[in-house]
């Protein structure tokens, strides 16, 4: 298969649990990861961050917290109730299969209600947080036992390979954007470069907390922030989303330096790198938007790697699409790297 080292570095990652404000293990995981390429610690707030070499100085941000729930009571007859964490879906949880990090690692399923007992009227609506439940099987008393409110919940499904290079799985929102700085690390090993700092933030899917200290502790002369954007996909727009595949999105929109996303570009073209634009015309909705005025301010860019079902346990990621954002991101830092010598 090809991509084979992006695909079990993906693999990996997202294996790792980590929901937003409780990404203990991830992070502990992904910065032993990181200790390959440089120094790599953790922050206060749970970011990992690493530096390695000096002067002109570039930020590469991809953020390592994904979505979820978390427990809020346990009723009377010991179902688990929830709130979600970041931009859980309604609509596709129902008898969803999941992990309550509790005590210890509890089994269950998100309850359904038979079709043959809705009514008329409940056809076309969508459950609301308050509505969901969780079936682990235990009674009251023994769920109090292992489960207490706050305790993260986390979907379960496997990391499937689809047909071509493309995967399936849980929280490759951001795991790919992950995957794709760790594989730039690698093809930059062995090349002097200006300093390059990574910041793998927490956070981001509830408000990007983890970003906004991390960028002012790094007060880098440039970032490059690495997320995940819409692929096309039916009910998606075809006109403003691309195709998996099609390589990695190079974002412009007023919050970026437009003469980076041009350099960008421009050097996608020059190396053959297949890539897309993303032109947004406000916000991007990604950590971008923090790190740009963050301290004295940072100049900075988006990459973007296009993905089918956000925010599902299903979420669909071309691997020729991270091993090519990695591809830009490592070009463009030889390229600074050269010129800031």
């Amino acid at each position: 298969m090809e991509y084979g080292e992006v695909r079990e570095l993906l693999y990996e990652l997202c294996a790792l649990k980590g929901t937003s404000g409780n990404e203990k293990a991830v992070a502990e995981g992904i910065c032993g990861m990181l200790g390959k390429y440089m120094d790599a610690r953790t922050d206060r707030l749970g970011n990992v961050t690493g530096t390695k070499g000096d002067g002109y100085s570039i930020l590469l941000d991809a953020h390592i917290d994904q979505i979820g729930l978390a427990v809020t009571a346990v009723d009377d007859d010991g179902f688990v109730k929830v709130a979600r964490v970041g931009g859980a879906d309604c609509r596709v949880l129902t008898a969803a299969q999941v992990t309550v990090h509790g005590r210890e690692d509890v089994f269950g399923v998100v309850t359904s209600t038979p079709p043959h007992l809705k009514g008329d009227d409940s056809e076309n609506k969508v459950r609301k947080f308050d509505d969901i439940t969780i079936d682990t099987g235990m009674t009251k008393e023994q769920a109090d036992k292992i489960i207490s409110p706050g305790d993260r919940i986390t979907f379960n499904a496997p990391f499937d390979t689809l047909a071509g290079n493309r995967i399936a799985s849980p929280s490759v929102d951001d795991r790919a954007g992950v995957a794709a700085i760790l594989r730039c690390l690698q093809l930059l090993e062995g090349r002097k470069t200006c300093r390059i700092d990574v910041m793998f933030s927490a956070q981001e899917e509830t408000g990007g907390s983890g970003a906004k200290v991390g960028a002012f502790n790094s007060q880098a002369d440039e970032a490059i922030a690495c997320d995940v954007s819409f692929a096309k996909a039916p009910g998606v727009n075809a006109e403003k989303y691309v195709a998996l595949g099609s390589g990695t999105m190079v974002g412009y929109a007023p919050s970026l330096d437009y003469n980076i996303s041009r350099r960008l570009t421009a050097i996608a073209v020059e190396k053959n790198i297949p890539h897309t634009e993303e032109v947004m015309g406000g916000r991007t909705g990604t950590n971008g938007d923090d790190i740009q005025v963050s301290g004295r301010g940072i100049r900075t860019a988006l990459l973007s790697i296009p993905i089918r079902n956000m925010h599902t346990a299903v979420e669909v990621v071309d691997l020729a699409d991270i091993e090519n954002t990695a591809r830009l991101m490592a070009e463009y830092i030889i390229e600074r790297s050269a010129e800031n010598a």
